[in-house]
Order: structure tokens, then sequence, then C-alpha cells
């Protein structure tokens, strides 16, 4: 299997963790809210996506790094979110920081 990966939430912890993803090799599909953050991973060779479903659309392995447990209910389950444009067979990590009770919620969907 070859890994189309994509990465959500660029942030303090997000940023260095994609960019040694690209510096291993993996194609990546970046997306952030903020759009300025994605500016430098595209430079090294991600692509950048316009939502959180174009990135589940372009990948096999989506890997969120947000905030909290708002944050990735409304990245994965809300409008344009993951869920929308998952691939059967995808894989989904979630490595923020989450109630228990919020990752059952997504995991049930």
């Amino acid at each position: 299997m070859e890994f189309e990966i994509g990465f959500i939430g660029l942030g303090i912890m997000g940023k260095p963790m994609a960019k040694n993803l690209i510096k291993a090799g993996f194609p990546l599909t970046v997306w952030n809210r903020t759009a300025s953050k994605m500016k430098e991973l595209i430079e090294m060779g991600a692509r950048g996506a316009s939502s959180p479903k174009e990135v589940a659309e372009k990948s096999n392995v989506i890997i969120t790094m947000l905030t909290d447990s708002p944050d990735v209910e409304e990245v994965i389950l809300g409008p344009s979110g993951v869920i929308e444009g998952v691939r059967k067979g995808s894989i989904v990590i979630d490595m923020s920081t989450i109630s228990p009770k919020v990752a059952r919620k997504i995991a049930s969907k």
C-alpha cells in the first residue's frame, strides 16, 4: 500500500511533524484554518487543500493535530469535514488532546 498522507493542523506541534513527513519522502496534502501556515510546507513540496474534506479525498491516511475536542469535532464531522471526503479503507489518526467521549463519538461515525 502506498501512503498518501493528509495532515490537518499546522501549529506548534503539527508543522514540524508535517515537515518530517515531507523530508521522509511521503506525498503530503495539508490544511490549516490559517492558510498562511501552509505556505512553507507547500514550498517544500506538499499540496495545499481548501478544506478538510479535500484532504480526505486526496489521502488514505489522515492525521489531525488540533487544539482540543471542539476543533477535532468540527474538522472531522463539520461541514466540509473529513467525514465528507474520506475514502473507504482510509485511516484517520487523531493526535490531538481530546476527551475519550469525543474520540468514541468520532470513531462511531
